[in-house]
């Protein structure tokens, strides 16, 4: 919370209750992503006059700033950041409990290789496969 709040205002965000709520709510989703609509329909739980824009506007921003991410293969999942001392990373997710793994290596160096005179601009990578506790239960 202390980090998230450090970022809001390192980028000039006030911070507001409804913005400190929306932190508290999503920092249970740091190994799991979440549906963007669970977050509308939690914050309109608890300020029911609040807008869907108002939501997904503060979820961008956040994600602009690092505090979240979203999932490559379904932009209407979203989660906390796992790692705040290490922004740029990727992640192994379970098909069968959506459990997150973070990764630490980045593989980017070996696409860039065959990738001679290109400039990459950006990437993103996870890796899909079912995580050790759902793996024994499927044996």
């Amino acid at each position: 919370m202390e980090e998230a709040i450090k970022i809001l205002r390192d980028n000039h965000y006030k911070v507001t209750k409804q913005r400190m709520d929306l932190i508290e709510f999503l920092s249970n989703y740091t190994n799991k992503y979440i549906q963007i609509s669970d977050v509308d329909d939690y914050m309109k739980s608890i300020y029911p006059g609040i807008s869907n824009n108002t939501v997904y506007r503060n979820l961008k921003e956040f994600s602009d700033i690092g505090l979240v991410e979203y999932q490559e293969k379904n932009k209407t999942m979203i989660k906390f950041q796992c790692d705040f001392d290490q922004m740029h990373h990727h992640h192994f997710i379970c098909s069968n409990c959506g459990k997150v793994i973070e990764l630490k290596a980045c593989p980017l160096s070996f696409f860039t290789d065959q990738l001679p005179g290109c400039e990459v601009e950006s990437h993103a990578i996870e890796i899909y496969g079912l995580c050790p506790e759902c793996a024994a239960k499927m044996k």
